[in-house]
């Protein structure tokens, strides 16, 4: 076999032409552009979805496979929710604003869904749920919707935004772990916008961040 043939025969590689690793966060203007534009078109599915994943910050393949009693109780969306992370085993908590609720509620009244269904249900009978690949499509076509490139963003923007939102608000990197239930305080870190405060960047208050601060006296020793 020459080699014009074995360079026929290459396979293209996966990641040809594709940004590879961690992605970043939305920007909070990023995402009131996208919820927005999905209000305008009346898109009460996608509005429940985005609003959910940026409240949840639960991982694409947790935020798909929800249920309906998962954040519904007595008849109504829930203030706050717990879910059993798939990756970690481990339950987390977390708040519902009142535009998630309300997002949430009309899509289960529209779609008429039953406590025991997935909260999000793919149209194709032969699966239970919306997939992940399919999620990561949705935040694709959202992206681009508002001119971003979609093949800087991902799931994990949606997971990242909310928690980089509030450190960049208070810089307490314990409580970003908190939220994004790290167990490793190096993996919060590695996150896109989450940098630990420094001497210039620290916030007037030491005990925003955690941290007491060294006592103060006015004169000298």
């Amino acid at each position: 076999m020459d080699a014009s043939t074995k360079t026929d025969e290459r396979v293209t590689p996966w990641n040809k032409g594709k940004l590879l690793g961690q992605k970043p966060p939305l920007k909070l203007k990023e995402i009131w552009a996208i919820r927005i534009r999905l209000q305008l078109d009346h898109r009460t599915r996608e509005l429940a979805l985005l609003n959910l994943a940026i409240d949840s910050k639960l991982r694409g393949c947790d935020l798909v496979a929800l249920r309906v009693h998962d954040v519904v109780q007595g008849g109504h969306v829930a203030n706050r929710a717990i879910v059993m992370q798939k990756k970690t085993q481990r339950p987390v908590q977390f708040e519902l604003t009142e535009q998630t609720r309300d997002a949430v509620d009309a899509w289960i009244r529209m779609a008429h869904l039953k406590p025991e269904q997935f909260l999000f249900p793919r149209r194709v009978a032969a699966s239970p749920h919306v997939s992940t690949r399919q999620y990561s499509r949705i935040v694709g076509s959202w992206v681009e919707s508002i001119g971003l490139d979609p093949a800087a963003y991902g799931t994990h923007s949606m997971r990242r935004a909310k928690p980089t939102l509030i450190y960049r608000r208070t810089r307490n990197l314990r409580a970003v772990q908190l939220l994004l239930d790290h167990s490793k305080l190096e993996s919060t870190v590695r996150y896109p916008g989450i940098e630990v405060c420094t001497s210039r960047s620290r916030p007037s208050d030491p005990t925003v961040a955690g941290r007491p601060g060294p006592p103060r006296s006015s004169t000298r020793s």
